[in-house]
């Protein structure tokens, strides 16, 4: 490709994703919170390659799926204040999302770097309270949800945050940063990330209760009802036999993160119950209690781990009404993977 060519597909692309940014960005009030006293590795991915936590809005196996630490029944009547769901905002609560690197190119292993900012004061958000085994969980995903990330950076003294990522197709990408500041609440805060390089649009992948990754086959049984709580098990075979065996991966069996189509609002799911809780049982099955904030298309991706690798299995979903007759597939080289 000559290098006019490529630039014009990079300004395609980098005004898609910041059409789409816009559009999302109007259809919630601006946040413009004051500033708060306090303060508030490993990866997983999707995409080239194939690629869990028991704290958080999931107590005891009960409650609702987390919206960016949110209520994800906000806007749905009951008297209840509308929450936005996490992720769709850049700030939030007296803390901003200060991406430093908003471009990569595709294919290339670049050194993704950001900061938490405490608004106000401008200054970098250097002390966190521990969620899941880590300060902070990075997710990256492409826009057309066939490209994931769960990704955990190393921080400087400063505040600053980075990590290596390597991201196999150009086009949008949206950023989440799911940490809790100490003296604060727990967020998830969103950016957008473009990506440079030849870039082809793809459909959401078909839906379906299968996903194969690495010889590991994940089944999915039970449905998302917008508005309710949903059990969701996931069950992991391995040539035909149960996995009874599975590791703890920050402090649970299996973590589940739930991006919503189009807005790719984001959803943290935790399982109900914990390894050491005395009855959560290591595999094979995982379960879960759901709760989607709309009707819609959503894209599951489930990490696990098994003989000392995460792996990761995905799925799309719909909660309420009929799924889409025109989704297709992801293609082979783009499965649902994990990162180190």
């Amino acid at each position: 490709m000559n290098t006019g060519v490529r630039i014009t597909v990079f300004a395609a692309a980098l005004a898609a994703t910041f059409g789409t940014a816009y559009g999302v960005g109007t259809a919630i009030d601006p946040v413009s919170p004051a500033a708060k006293t306090g303060a508030h590795g490993e990866g997983h991915g999707a995409g080239a390659k194939n690629t869990g936590s028991g704290q958080g809005a999931m107590e005891a196996g009960h409650g609702a799926m987390e919206a960016g630490h949110g209520d994800p029944r906000a806007g749905h009547g009951g008297g209840r204040a509308e929450t936005p769901p996490g992720g769709l905002e850049i700030s939030r609560d007296g803390y901003t999302l200060d991406l430093k690197t908003p471009r990569v190119a595709a294919g290339r292993t670049t050194d993704l770097r950001f900061a938490v900012v405490q608004d106000g004061t401008g200054r970098k958000v250097t002390a966190y309270r521990t969620q899941h085994d880590k300060e902070l969980h990075l997710i990256v995903a492409s826009r057309d949800l066939t490209v994931f990330r769960h990704l955990h950076p190393v921080r400087a003294a400063d505040g600053t945050w980075s990590t290596p990522v390597d991201l196999p197709r150009a086009g949008g990408y949206r950023v989440f940063a799911d940490f809790r500041p100490a003296g604060g609440d727990a967020l998830t805060l969103g950016a957008d990330l473009a990506v440079s390089g030849p870039y082809r649009p793809a459909a959401l992948p078909e839906t379906g209760t299968t996903a194969r990754v690495d010889g590991y086959e994940v089944r999915l049984a039970g449905t998302l009802t917008p508005g309710r709580d949903s059990d969701l098990t996931l069950t992991v075979t391995r040539g035909g036999k149960p996995v009874r065996d599975l590791q703890p991966y920050l402090g649970a069996y299996g973590h589940l993160v739930a991006l919503r189509s189009g807005d790719l609002a984001y959803l943290h799911v935790h399982p109900d119950g914990e390894p050491g809780d005395g009855t959560t049982r290591p595999g094979p099955r995982i379960s879960f209690t759901a709760m989607a904030p709309s009707a819609g298309a959503y894209r599951l991706f489930l990490d696990f781990r098994h003989e000392g690798k995460v792996r990761t299995a995905a799925f799309t979903v719909h909660a309420g009404g009929p799924a889409p007759s025109a989704a297709a597939p992801v293609a082979p080289g783009e499965a649902p993977g994990h990162a180190h």
